[in-house]
């Protein structure tokens, strides 16, 4: 319907609701949009939602300030073709590599750490969910090179870590073979099959349906924290509509973006088995040492509030449809001494989760050396 440049170089293309490509998946093909979630696990509907929202809204995307995309129409960032050109292949670009990038923690392969160079540090609880919460800062990590990332978010899975696994993904990133630079962008991600041959990141593939026209998938998002100075954060909740069968997602306060049609996915078709919350990064080693690519804030956890990143007021869906504090939450990390994850609790924050570091250090280990806590 139009398009505007963003001040990053970014084209955002408002396209009218119905010609998304996520009507292209097979399973979808006769799908009926839903305009808004028959049920909200915060008690709020959609409406008051949105009008509540307005002046809440501290963190927007640079494309705002050149324009917005009309009611009616959905803002989708252009793929260029050196986006194209810089993944090792068609089939490949916009997707995750492998299985390796989800955290196991119930079964830490030595091997398997080494040889995939994802690393995480986490929290995670396990059990029957219908969805998750959470409010995290927002910072720009340093990459080392350019086919490494570096993101922080919500994972939620179904299944077993093989060939069957379902995840939906959401949060900030930082990925120059993606998108071509450094931007902190916020972004989802699903799969259906362990990431072999379904999902891809934001809309780059057909699945996620997207009713919202005021926040693009993918595009870089602003203020950023600075260490010392101003936080600034975002909140994600995704949560299963208990009559459509859909997993709705909400960015900020009121923002419902679309869902995820429940028919792209097996175990997830009924609930959610793990839920994480935490960071995840690209270690190549591509020197023999240690990446020194950055998770969070690139600080440790002990140095809390200002300096560390965080995730604040962690919460899941019930089977009651509600939210409330998870129990028993457990953290994982490969490499304590690279990135490291800690929990706590208090009055004004709820559950909450401080993680990440600076890869490489004076403790931080080459490749071969894995520390599991």
């Amino acid at each position: 319907m139009k398009s505007i440049k963003s001040p990053d170089g970014d084209i955002i293309d408002c396209v009218h609701i119905s010609q998304q490509a996520a009507f292209e998946h097979p399973s979808l093909k006769n799908h009926k949009i839903q305009m808004r979630p028959s049920y909200h696990p915060e008690g709020n509907n959609f409406e008051s939602m949105k009008v509540s929202s307005q002046n809440h809204q501290t963190i927007t995307q640079l494309w705002h300030s050149n324009g917005k995309c009309e009611k009616g129409t959905i803002p989708i960032r252009r793929t260029k073709k050196e986006d194209i050109l810089r993944a090792s292949s068609i089939k490949k670009y916009g997707k995750k590599s492998s299985l390796h990038t989800v955290a196991q923690p119930n079964s830490v392969d030595l091997d398997l750490i080494n040889q995939s160079g994802h690393q995480h540090a986490i929290a995670y609880v396990e059990g029957e969910f219908y969805g998750a919460k959470a409010t995290m800062n927002v910072w720009d990590p340093q990459i080392q090179q350019s086919n490494e990332f570096s993101l922080s978010q919500i994972w939620l899975l179904g299944g077993s870590f093989a060939s069957d696994l379902n995840s939906i993904e959401a949060g900030w990133q930082v990925s120059p073979d993606l998108y071509g630079d450094n931007n902190t962008r916020f972004f989802t991600y699903w799969t259906s099959d362990a990431y072999q041959a379904t999902g891809c990141y934001n809309l780059l593939c057909s699945g996620f349906v997207q009713i919202n026209n005021e926040i693009a998938l993918g595009a870089s998002i602003s203020p950023i924290s600075k260490y010392h100075g101003s936080q600034y954060d975002i909140s994600v909740l995704i949560w299963k509509d208990p009559e459509q069968g859909n997993w709705w997602m909400q960015f900020g306060k009121g923002n419902v973006l679309g869902y995820w049609p429940g028919s792209l996915f097996s175990y997830l078709s009924e609930s959610a088995s793990m839920i994480q919350w935490g960071g995840e990064v690209v270690n190549s080693a591509s020197d023999g040492q240690h990446t020194t690519t950055q998770m969070g804030s690139g600080h440790f956890p002990e140095e809390g509030f200002g300096k560390s990143s965080y995730f604040r007021n962690v919460q899941i869906v019930d089977g009651s449809n509600s939210l409330r504090a998870p129990k028993d939450i457990d953290t994982f990390t490969e490499q304590p001494n690279c990135y490291d994850v800690q929990t706590g609790k208090n009055d004004g924050w709820g559950s909450y989760i401080y993680y990440g570091g600076p890869g490489r250090n004076a403790n931080c280990p080459n490749k071969d050396i894995v520390m599991v806590c």
